[in-house]
């Protein structure tokens, strides 16, 4: 895809539906595959923590956190602004 190993490996921590063996596509539901608001919050301490960015007001919502891309996107969108 276009996210790094790190990005992968923490949201597999908050999808249990998801096997080990099968595939994070950029269009996972992630709601689908057990992401849940309580993984949703953890998740999100955890990719703040790992890629040092704070999430705005605006990308806090479920919508951001519907399929691995758009996840992936506003992170990256961060990232760029915080190193600005």
């Amino acid at each position: 895809m276009g996210w790094d190993n790190t990005f992968e490996e923490l949201l597999r921590e908050y999808v249990p539906f998801l096997g080990a063996d099968e595939p994070l596509e950029a269009d996972t539901d992630l709601r689908g595959v057990g992401l849940d608001s309580l993984g949703v919050v953890e998740l999100l301490g955890s990719l703040e923590q790992a890629y040092d960015v704070r999430f705005v007001d605006e990308a806090l919502s479920l919508d951001t956190f519907a399929t691995p891309a758009v996840l992936w996107e506003q992170l990256t969108k961060m990232s760029e602004g915080a190193s600005h």
